[in-house]
């Protein structure tokens, strides 16, 4: 018998207290047992098991061995489950949580739908912290780090923030130079719904920070209304590069001050930690970091 054979036979007497009923559920006899058992305890020079006439118990050794090998049979499932799960084809419902920014990824969900069309998107835009495990998301879309030690995670790509005009604006109310020449001009808000703040520009200078009371023109909590705003010419907006890089590329939106920001923007993935990634949310989590930042 080999060596997962044998501490097959040892975990099944050590469960039932019995040879007998090891044997019964194994499928071979009492005296196979006892010999596998035997034969085990030579190989590690201890003995596992007192017996009587009527009964066995575990020994200390015994004991120890027993959660040993119960681990090891856990290990040895879950690495048949993950096996299994890379072999099967990926399909059924997959819960996404986005940013309220993430509506600018819907033509890469829209291509991930073509390829995967086993896999049936759900998907909640929020810009509140969810609680990935205890709301029951397969995965989530964040910027930020990852805090939170149940879950695993991976980095789809970097962002910056840039400061973006309509040309039509920049040739009425002037192009600014420095940080401070923002406070002559019509600034687009960012109202954050949890919050309720205003969020701050990343304005450095030297590598620190720089805190003004900038103007305020109009507040929106959408990305695409600041879009809107700004292309219509009614003043400058702070926005993520990944949602104005066609309207830059079109000339449509004109980016400023590109020195004086802070451009350290990451966007990543979030999943339930476990023994195996299940193939929906691997291939999705794949197919966003090879097509969500490219171009």
């Amino acid at each position: 018998m080999d060596g997962l054979g044998a501490l097959n036979v040892f975990m099944q007497a050590a469960e039932t207290r019995s040879f007998v009923v090891a044997g019964r559920q194994l499928g071979i006899s009492a005296s196979a047992v006892g010999k596998a058992v035997a034969r085990l305890e030579a190989r590690l020079g201890v003995r596992l098991f007192h017996r009587s006439t009527r009964s066995i118990t575990l020994t200390a050794e015994g004991s120890l061995f027993l959660e040993r090998c119960r681990r090891i049979a856990g290990e040895f499932e879950a690495a048949e489950e993950e096996l299994s799960q890379a072999r099967a084809a990926p399909g059924g419902p997959l819960r996404v949580s986005l940013p309220v920014t993430g509506t600018l990824f819907l033509p890469a969900l829209a291509d991930f739908m073509r390829a995967w069309p086993e896999v049936q998107l759900e998907l909640d835009f929020t810009d509140r912290l969810v609680d990935v495990i205890e709301e029951g998301f397969d995965v989530v879309i964040r910027t930020g780090k990852a805090a939170d030690s149940r879950l695993m995670s991976r980095k789809l790509g970097n962002f910056r923030h840039l400061l973006v005009a309509s040309p039509a604006y920049l040739a009425r109310s002037g192009v600014p130079d420095t940080p401070e020449q923002l406070l002559a001009h019509a600034c687009l808000h960012h109202r954050h719904p949890v919050t309720g703040k205003l969020e701050p520009w990343p304005l450095l200078r030297d590598g620190a920070l720089l805190e003004f009371d900038l103007p305020v023109a109009a507040i929106a909590s959408t990305v695409e209304a600041r879009i809107h705003l700004a292309m219509q010419g009614f003043g400058i907006a702070c926005l993520p590069d990944y949602a104005v890089r066609h309207q830059i590329a079109d000339a449509t939106l004109v980016p400023v001050l590109e020195p004086f920001l802070d451009n350290c923007g990451v966007m990543r993935a979030l999943w339930p930690a476990g023994p195996y990634l299940a193939p929906k949310t691997r291939v999705f989590v794949d197919f966003l970091a090879e097509r969500l930042f490219a171009g």
